[in-house]
């Protein structure tokens, strides 16, 4: 955009220029002298006074240019500027002010004067270049002092007003330093100090204006957003500018771009309307002058587009052309933001005391004149203007009696930049006077002298100015040449009569802490909805804690569905990206918003299951005890004391062990039940199953030592070997378990491999090997004794235990093949319900087979409980 600009500017250079330099012998002048003349004038509006000092200044007086056409018959003629603005004279009659204000100021700039030409750029490019050529030229008619001292015609230039006309204007004075400060151009390109040394403004650069936008859009959670933005610069950079800080500063989108034609071009007017009325989007980004506007604004009103909040930039946020009954039900409750309004005192009285004169240098004031008064400065008098005729001007009719956009004191934005502007440059060159020569920041530590100043030497201290305005104002330039930005927000209210007021809602300001860039009464705000309240401008409404966002494909990252978090993930937030997963010991609520201690499972004496096999467990040690007392009642009767009572009473008591070990299995593990509940099982088991291997023993060795041929048998399985025998048998179930607790002892573990969402409080067994020899020598055991007992279970009647014993293993043995792949298959608390239920089954088994017999007899046939009854029996079988 830069490069065509520049070419831009050298076509209009070369086709505009009509000052040149020659040196000519002057009469009255010594030889070898020469002088500079001008050739031509350009034909411009102005006003000028004098000084030791010239500001510059550019300003849009007039709205319109016409160029005549060019024949190249004869020498082309002027152009000339048609449609005074009113309130751009009041800009620059404002400079007038503060310059008369300065001067009046013994503390500012003592013993200088300024003075200023100011020049109308008729809003084009080729005016606006006329008119900085001749400020860099000047327009004295001879000069004959060619040595190239003193100070040039103009020191600093305050203007241009268009971010275009400051892009080609400023690229030409940046090669030769000279200042420029503008108060109107918003450009952000003109930030780029590279390309545009002296530029500098007192206006907020449009990444300034485009943050604020931001901020306001961020203030109502409004993150799905059209924008439209005028074809020049001000608004494709802004545009461009609006992406970035959208999607960047929080996570917004912009559901449309669209671009106003320059050519207004009707059919493409029609289609951005139906795109802003068919969009989802409620709210409305509009970045463009009023020019480009207008158009848009007028087919919004033909197809009753209501409905849509729209945010204005400052070009257009105040415009008094869209103020009215017509636009009110589309526009009413817009939201813009508009330059700082300002107050500067004696302003309006010294606009009221402007008075026109007959220099042609201050023809601006005669033209302003004129179509203030409808009147004319003709020499010819009474004029006719198609209408009628118009009057001479006296110069002496009274402004106090008129009431336009010049003495409008109300909204002084634009005009206070041009009045901070005139005192930037004004402090800088006081700055620059304050220099002690032999501290100054030149070559040589020099200091500038005010006669031979140069421009270059102004921007030094322009960069560097700090001062406070009359209203309270703070003025300083970043190194880009940006003035602190500072806007009001504004809001599009009803006035009574049906048209629109514009009411200042809220500042934002750049300088404020973060948290206070943006203040915003709310109370104050209008909103043209049904509702009164703001509206909802989402994509897609907000994801609840619990969910995360999952961007729908080829949408914008607005436009997402909620999907619920995963199990064990949570999201605490709204508008999560992606779940956090828990901690190991936590899980996530039912809500997924937050992470809860995981539900902690073990085999409690609360739960039912935990009752019952409590109760069980109880119930068998009950019953031992009391076969136990039955036995001991009758202990000296033939039934208790056949076949080693001794070792009934060591296995019921073995058995009351089982019983009683279950108890270590239910509960909340820990260390010591853990290493306990399974030495406990596995000697208890063995000490049982060694007393029936035992008992089945005995019944052999009776039955051998009844015949002739092994009556020697029972004499080597007396009391005391059948003693030793359980003895030296569990023993060496107790070195398993001591070897087992020493090397991988048992201990409490939470495991979470079972079910994610709890954690299973069990048993670690420390060691598979050693547990498996455990199982295994009772199996062992279980086994032979199993083995012994079916083999002896056809001897006679007397002898028939043999049979009992061989049930009872039968039951053992299948509990515990049964138990294996049950154990291992349970998850959980189940495998230790698994565990507990083998241990309770087998002993009821042991219990049962051995015992019941017996008890009853003793309890139910008591005749049947003598020798000779049992003696008998055998006599009747032989």
């Amino acid at each position: 955009m830069c490069l065509i600009s520049y070419l831009y500017i050298y076509m209009v250079w070369s086709s505009s220029a009509s000052l040149s330099l020659s040196t000519s012998p002057t009469p009255g002048k010594a030889s070898g002298s020469g002088s500079c003349e001008l050739q031509g004038h350009f034909r411009l509006n102005g006003m000028h006074q004098d000084g030791d000092l010239i500001l510059g200044g550019l300003f849009e007086v007039h709205f319109l240019t016409v160029f005549p056409e060019l024949s190249f018959t004869r020498e082309p003629e002027q152009p000339y500027c048609e449609q005074f603005d009113m309130a751009s004279f009041q800009q620059a009659q404002t400079m007038a002010f503060a310059i008369d204000e300065i001067n009046r100021n013994p503390n500012l700039l003592p013993n200088i004067t300024l003075g200023y030409h100011l020049y109308d750029n008729c809003v084009k490019l080729a005016v606006a270049f006329r008119a900085a050529t001749a400020l860099l030229s000047g327009t004295d008619e001879s000069i004959y002092n060619l040595d190239c001292t003193g100070s040039p015609p103009v020191i600093g230039i305050v203007g241009d007003p268009g971010s275009t006309h400051s892009i080609a204007i400023s690229s030409v004075l940046g090669l030769f330093r000279v200042p420029m400060v503008s108060y109107f151009a918003t450009c952000s390109c003109l930030s780029n100090r590279h390309q545009f040394p002296s530029f500098f403004r007192t206006i907020p650069s449009d990444d300034f204006q485009v943050r604020a936008i931001v901020q306001i859009l961020k203030q109502f959670g409004w993150t799905w957003v059209g924008l439209v933005y005028s074809d020049d610069d001000y608004g494709i950079h802004a545009a461009h500018a609006f992406h970035q800080d959208v999607q960047g500063q929080f996570s917004g989108c912009v559901a449309y771009s669209e671009m106003l034609p320059r050519d207004n071009n009707r059919r493409d007017i029609e289609r951005i309307v139906s795109v802003i009325r068919d969009s989802t989007a409620k709210v409305v980004v509009v970045i463009s002058t009023e020019a480009y506007l207008l158009p848009l604004m007028d087919e919004v009103a033909l197809r009753n587009v209501t409905g849509k909040q729209w945010i204005a930039s400052e070009a257009w946020a105040t415009s008094p052309v869209f103020l009215t009954s017509r636009l009110l039900p589309f526009l009413g409750g817009t939201l813009g933001i508009a330059i700082r309004r300002g107050e500067i005192r004696g302003l309006r009285e010294f606009l009221l005391h402007l008075r026109p004169d007959r220099d042609p240098k201050n023809n601006m004031v005669r033209n302003f004149w004129e179509e203030m008064f409808g009147c004319t400065f003709s020499s010819r008098g009474m004029q006719g203007d198609g209408e009628g005729e118009r009057k001479v001007c006296t110069g002496e009719e009274d402004l106090g009696s008129t009431d336009t956009a010049y003495t409008d004191m109300s909204e002084l934005r634009a005009s206070y930049n041009v009045y901070k502007a005139v005192y930037a440059l004004a402090h800088a060159l006081h700055d620059l006077t304050q220099c002690e020569e032999g501290k100054g920041p030149f070559n040589g530590q020099s200091c500038a002298s005010i006669h031979t100043l140069q421009p270059w030497q102004v921007v030094y201290y322009l960069q560097r100015v700090n001062f406070t305005t009359g209203f309270g104002d703070h003025v300083s330039f970043d190194n880009n040449g940006n003035a602190l930005a500072i806007y009001d927000v504004m809001n599009w209210q009803p006035n009574p009569d049906g048209s629109i007021r514009v009411h200042t809602v809220g500042v934002v300001d750049e300088a404020a802490q973060a948290d206070h860039v943006l203040t915003l009464d709310e109370d104050a705000l209008f909103w043209n909805f049904e509702t009164k309240k703001a509206p909802r401008s989402v994509c897609s409404e907000s994801c609840p804690p619990g969910t995360r966002r999952a961007v729908r494909k080829g949408l914008p990252i607005c436009c997402f569905d909620c999907l619920p978090c995963a199990d064990g993930e949570i999201s605490n937030a709204s508008d999560s990206i992606e779940c956090t997963a828990c901690l190991e010991e936590f899980w996530s609520s039912p809500e997924k918003d937050h992470c809860v201690p995981k539900e902690v499972e073990f085999l409690s004496y609360e739960e039912p299951l935990g009752i019952s096999l409590t109760t069980a467990s109880l119930f068998g040690s009950c019953f031992c005890a009391g076969v136990l007392a039955v036995f001991a009642r009758h202990r000296h009767t033939p039934v208790v004391r056949a076949n080693n009572s001794e070792l009934s009473f060591l296995l019921l008591l073995s058995l009351k062990l089982c019983f009683m070990c279950v108890l270590l299995f239910i509960g909340q593990p820990q260390l010591w039940t853990c290493q306990l509940r399974h030495v406990a099982f596995g000697i208890s088991f063995v000490l049982s199953v060694s007393s029936i291997l035992v008992k089945t023993m005995v019944v052999v060795a009776v039955f051998k030592s009844s015949r002739p041929e092994g009556q020697s048998a029972i004499k080597w399985f007396g009391v005391a070997q059948q003693r030793g025998t359980v003895l030296v048998l569990t023993a060496l179930q107790v070195a398993i378990c001591t070897v087992w607790l020493a090397t991988a002892s048992p201990a409490p573990h939470k495991n979470t491999r079972y079910v994610s969402s709890k954690i299973v409080f069990e048993c670690a067994v420390g060691s598979v090997l050693w547990f498996a020899t455990l199982l295994g020598y009772i199996g062992l055991l279980a086994a032979v004794s199993f083995l012994l007992a079916f083999l002896a279970r056809n001897l006679p009647d007397n002898f028939n235990e043999a049979k009992f014993i061989t049930f009872s293993m039968l039951i053992f043995c299948a509990v515990w093949i049964t138990f294996v792949p049950a154990y291992i298959s349970s998850p959980g608390k189940y495998s230790v319900a698994v565990e507990v239920f083998a241990i309770l089954a087998s002993s009821f088994g042991l219990l049962m087979a051995i015992f019941a017999p017996k008890c009853y007899i003793i309890l139910l046939h008591p005749e049947r409980n003598t020798k000779k009854a049992i003696m008998g029996r055998t006599t009747q079988k032989k």
